[in-house]
Parts: structure tokens; sequence; C-alpha cells
């Protein structure tokens, strides 16, 4: 279940995801004629906002789309490329977070997003409408154990670097090339310990202001800029 310009036109436009069912006000569906020429994948049902809203509840912010649509494939952590940059999340839970993080990491070029089967968000309504479709270009890849495969993805060459707040080595002093896997813990919590001890790298970010720490979507946005760009630190 998609809302919201962004999410739905990403998902109308990605071939590797099946539809079903798409509502649209007028105003919209003018709007889905005009992005696309007119050559939608599937003819929206113009409806009224208030239809769409009955739906999915007087807050959210749907902007005159609804979409019904399968789930991405998900691909497993051998499917990654062998020179990935990946995010990797330690039990980070709320889905407007985890969605501006899948919308960084679409900016950044983000091969892939490990996360576990529990203490995740799935990838719902609100996750999709924070990501701003970023949904569609970065998959999650979901597995029982994070520390298992944080293990694997060291024995794959994957250098894994944990943002931690009270860290002796500063992100700007990293050199570190890919393959890399940054690894983001719970606000609050921050990483735990096993996940800890499955890193190679532990790095905290320079702050220079009376604030030191940061929401985890901002740190995450922080970290890619300063280790996935290419011609810096992940090359």
């Amino acid at each position: 279940m998609l809302y919201g310009w962004h999410p739905v036109v990403q998902a109308l436009g990605n071939t590797a995801r099946g539809l079903h069912r798409l509502l649209a006000t007028e105003n919209a569906a003018a709007r889905l004629e005009a992005e696309f020429g007119g050559a939608l994948r599937i003819t929206p049902e113009l409806v009224r906002p208030s239809e769409i809203g009955r739906l999915l509840g007087p807050d959210a912010v749907h902007q005159g789309l609804y979409l019904e649509a399968e789930p991405l494939p998900a691909p497993g952590l051998d499917d990654l490329p062998a020179d990935a940059l990946l995010l990797a999340l330690d039990q980070i839970t709320d889905p407007h977070n985890v969605g501006a993080i899948v919308r960084t990491a679409a900016a950044f070029g983000v091969a892939g997003i490990v996360t576990t089967a529990r203490h995740a968000p799935g990838a719902t309504g609100v996750l999709a409408k924070s990501a701003s479709g970023g949904l569609e270009h970065v998959p999650f890849v979901t597995v029982r154990n994070l520390a298992e495969a944080l293990i694997a993805l060291g024995e794959r060459g994957f250098t894994r670097v944990g943002l931690d707040s009270d860290a002796p080595e500063s992100l700007d002093a990293l050199t570190i090339a890919r393959p890399l896997v940054i690894v983001l813990g719970a606000e609050g919590k921050g990483l735990r310990e096993r996940t800890r001890s499955c890193c190679d790298v532990l790095a905290r970010i320079p702050f220079s202001g009376a604030i030191r720490s940061l929401n985890v979507s901002n740190a995450a946005a922080i970290t890619l800029y300063a280790l996935g760009r290419p011609g810096t630190g992940a090359q």
C-alpha cells in the first residue's frame, strides 16, 4: 500500500513492481498523465480525496494518490555486488527514520540495506512515504541474525564500519575502500555489543557544536557523504 506523489510515481515507473489498483483524484490523474505522457502501466480509478482518506486515515498526506502493489523482490546477501556500498540497521524500528534512511541511501547509490526480520519495520506505506520513492531503488536484505550477516560480509571482504558516538576514531580520518557496510544503531541504545564486536572499525561523527548527537537518519546521511562518495573514503 503506497501513497503520496513520489512513492507512487517511482513505483509506477519500476517494472519490477507488480501493480494491482491505483486510485487517483482528478488533479492527481492529470499530473500522472503529464508525468508519463499518458503511458501508465495501470489505469487509475478516479475518486474524491475523501475516499483515499478513508482508506489511509486522516493524518496521511496522500496528495491524491493511492496504489496497491506487490512487494519488491528481496535479494540475499550472496546476490549483492562484490564492490557494494551497504547499510546495516541494528534494531532501528521507527518507520519514519528508516524511510528517511532509505531516501538518503538512494541518493548515495547504496546497493542494499541489511536488516533483520524482527525488530525492524515492514515496508509499509508510512515507510515508503518517508522514503519519498527511494524504496524502489534500494532493496532490503532481510536476515535472521545481524551479527551472523556481518560476519558473512566480512568473509566476503567487506569492511564493517560501526557508527558510535563514543568511538575514539573520527569519521573524517577514515580512508576505506569498497566493499563497505556502514552499521547504524537505534537512537538511545546505539549498537548492541554483539554488533559492535562484528565491526572492523568504530567511528564517530566529529561534532564541533553544543549538540553532540543527531537523529539516526541525519547521522546516516553524514556518514554516507563522508565515506560513500566516489573519490572519498570508499572507492
